[in-house]
């Protein structure tokens, strides 16, 4: 096919307190007495939001941990539990972060499809549509939302769940879940929104349909991080809209250098996303010079700590590991360097860029 039929997702709801129409969405989705499954952030124990979940009979609110990043073991455990308590279920619902809702995405494809989520890392590996779900995101930036992925450590690589059946149902999008996030993780989550525009604006894969989208997306980071001088409501609206086009402006082409670099990082060491993403884009003046030094300028600004020292003291071995993780991104590097990225991206320079981090 000379171009990507896109896939998006389905239904879209926007606004400040569209989360109470919860209820209502779901109706005409439930099966029977099959139940709606909410998959919520453990963030969220105890705290009010679980007491608005619209629960209905069988329905089971399961607290995540989300700590570390969806583990393919993660997904293949929970699928099982949910087969062998229900059968079938009408729904998976994922309250939370990104890691909350690519769990949902991936719990989802697994009630329907055979074997281990592993056996589904790569590009359109998954042939059974999953179960109906919903994505609520309460942390903006990450572009889980409207992604056509789900990412995932394996037992030998990082890789998204990436296929036209990945993307959500429905999202429910209120700015009013992302009120009092802490502000060192609103703002790694942030700058992975950030960091998705500047690596598709720069990148070879770059069209008008993904530049519309985060240039778009660019500006509302910008109006937030730069320009805004106390974090209020109007703040949590535009990053809100920002994470979804920066999302839709990867869908059509690729992110790049710190987004290859940081799985790395992430498989090794268990390093979260968004904030990998910073420790990176931290080093990258020779790829990204307007970003990089704007970046520097919004961590300076919002007086955020970005942790630095985290590769040393490794062995050859680890260093090579993430190194082959890393450099298996290849839409990545293609899209950040070119055709001919092998030659510009060796080893010795992958390395002595993780050295530095």
């Amino acid at each position: 096919m000379k171009f990507r039929n896109f896939k998006m997702v389905g239904y879209v709801v926007y606004g400040r307190g569209s989360f109470n129409q919860l209820d209502e969405i779901l109706a005409p989705q439930r099966k029977g007495d099959a139940p709606m499954i909410f998959l919520v952030d453990h963030f969220f124990d105890g705290k009010p939001l679980l007491n608005r979940i619209p629960v209905r009979g069988k329905d089971k609110v399961i607290l995540a941990d989300v700590t570390y990043e969806p583990k393919t073991t993660q997904v293949d455990a929970l699928a099982k539990q949910l087969k062998e308590e229900f059968g079938t279920v009408s729904g998976i619902i994922g309250i939370g972060g990104g890691s909350t809702m690519d769990l949902a995405k991936a719990v989802g494809l697994m009630m329907n499809n055979p074997g281990s989520s592993a056996d589904y890392q790569g590009w359109d590996l998954v042939k059974v549509p999953g179960v109906y779900k919903v994505g609520i995101p309460t942390l903006s930036g990450t572009g889980a939302e409207v992604s056509r992925t789900t990412v995932l450590t394996g037992p030998t690589r990082k890789l998204g769940m990436n296929s036209d059946f990945t993307p959500f149902d429905q999202i429910v999008l209120d700015p009013e879940l992302t009120a009092n996030a802490p502000a060192n993780q609103r703002f790694y989550t942030g700058m992975d929104c950030y960091i998705h525009c500047i690596e598709s604006l720069e990148g070879t894969y770059l069209n008008e349909f993904s530049k519309s989208y985060g240039e778009k997306a660019l500006q509302l980071c910008q109006k937030v991080f730069v320009e805004k001088d106390t974090w209020d409501d109007t703040c949590d609206d535009m990053l809100m809209m920002a994470s979804y086009a920066g999302g839709m402006s990867i869908a059509y082409s690729q992110v790049g250098v710190a987004h290859a670099v940081s799985y790395g990082l992430s498989y090794l060491l268990g390093t979260k996303h968004g904030i990998g993403n910073c420790i990176v884009m931290n080093h990258l003046e020779e790829y990204y010079p307007a970003g990089v030094k704007e970046f520097k300028y919004m961590v300076e600004k919002n007086q955020i700590e970005i942790p630095t020292g985290i590769c040393k003291g490794l062995s050859d071995e680890q260093f090579n590991k993430m190194m082959d993780v890393s450099l298996g991104m290849k839409p990545l590097w293609e899209n950040a360097l070119g055709a001919d990225w092998e030659k510009i991206m060796t080893r010795d320079k992958l390395r002595a860029l993780y050295e530095k981090l």
